[in-house]
């Protein structure tokens, strides 16, 4: 079997979808792509065997199809090596040798049978799908995939999950200490329902959806998922298990609210936290009426700091504390200029809204209070 492809738009695609790859595997197929030659189109694979994503590509020229694996990180190398020309692969199909010739020179590398990779699962007659444009995709697992947990007992925790009415969509992530609800009208499902994506397969396609311009198919069953990009097709294992009432752990009356420039407030909080105990991260946030004061100390190294800033704030004076490593996370993974804190008393949850929300957009982000000794 011969075929031509350009090594640029194999090398992206390669690149893409190597993520999926473990850097150990258990069986060793899966340090292997799957390439399948059918027609005129090139379609490579890559799986763990719990999340497997195939790409597909125009070939240049083709005289048979066939189906072959090869060593992922061995093609991998010489193709980020190489320049953009076409490539030559001439592949044995009995022996699995295969040859990459192109401009100055070829190499030379053995395949493995096609067969012995995996099949990916089916989904069940009662699979569910829907369709949402792909900067909804990125923009609702972008707020959300670094509030997911990493928790062995509470395995609900280590991915986002989709819930869908017939009105919208809602992205939900939480590890216990922050919460991340993103709810959008820019897409709804023809019925209520609900899945999780574990972390990993949503961190992929976080850097897949930038690449891609169109429509977005996900349908999943009780198991499994099937995602459809133009040139990217994901099936993962879903998370099973139900997840928690992320409802009933915001808190309605809030009737503190401060108003402040999210990245002075980020700034002077990277600046504070250098201080604080290395054990606790506590960083002490005082409001009165228009100021924030900033402190954080560590006891036992003697140190200490803190900034005042100009804000928003009418109400009674209060004092509140937080993980700072929590509250800089949140403020990095919000994009507004200005932010509002919703608070009622330092032992309940602070919430935090962008002040002007993108439209059709609903963003909210909730960090659990800690402490204060004083």
């Amino acid at each position: 079997m011969k075929f031509v492809v350009s090594s640029t738009a194999l090398s992206s695609h390669l690149q893409a979808i190597s993520r999926v790859i473990n850097s150990k595997n258990a069986i060793p197929i899966f340090d292997c792509f799957l390439f399948s030659v059918k027609s005129d189109k090139l379609y490579v694979t890559a799986s763990d065997s719990e999340t497997t994503l195939t790409t597909s590509m125009d070939i240049l020229e083709n005289d048979v199809e066939g189906d072959f694996a090869i060593l992922a990180r061995t093609l991998l190398e010489a193709l980020r090596v190489g320049s953009d020309q076409p490539l030559t692969f001439d592949v044995n199909m009995e022996t699995l040798s295969i040859t990459v010739s192109y401009q100055n020179g070829s190499y030379s590398l053995m395949g493995q049978a096609a067969d012995i990779y995996p099949t990916t699962p089916k989904l069940g007659d009662n699979a569910v799908k829907i369709t949402m444009e792909s900067d909804v995709l990125l923009n609702g697992i972008g707020c959300t995939l670094f509030a997911t947990a990493n928790d062995e007992l509470r395995p609900v925790m280590n991915g986002v999950f989709f819930d869908m009415t017939t009105e919208d969509v809602t992205f939900v992530a939480s590890d216990g200490h922050k919460l991340v609800r993103c709810r959008t009208t820019k897409a709804k499902g023809d019925q209520k329902a609900s899945f999780i994506l574990p972390k990993k397969p949503a961190g992929l396609l976080k850097n897949l959806a930038p690449k891609e311009t169109s429509v977005i198919t996900i349908e999943f069953d009780n198991r499994n998922a099937v995602i459809e990009l133009d040139e990217y097709r994901m099936v993962c294992r879903l998370i099973e298990g139900r997840f928690p009432n992320y409802a009933s752990v915001i808190p309605q009356n809030n009737p503190y609210k401060m108003t402040i420039d999210r990245a002075s407030l980020l700034n002077a909080l990277r600046r504070v936290s250098i201080f604080s105990s290395q054990a606790s991260n506590l960083i002490k946030l005082n409001l009165t009426t228009n100021e924030l004061l900033i402190s954080a100390q560590d006891i036992d190294f003697s140190t200490s700091a803190k900034e005042t800033m100009t804000c928003q704030y009418e109400g009674e004076e209060m004092s509140i504390g937080f993980k700072s490593v929590f509250l800089i996370d949140i403020l990095n993974n919000i994009s507004a200029d200005e932010i509002s804190f919703e608070l009622a008393d330092p032992s309940r949850a602070g919430v935090i809204v962008p002040v002007l929300q993108e439209e059709g957009e609903d963003l909210l982000m909730l960090l659990m209070p800690m402490m204060l000794n004083d």
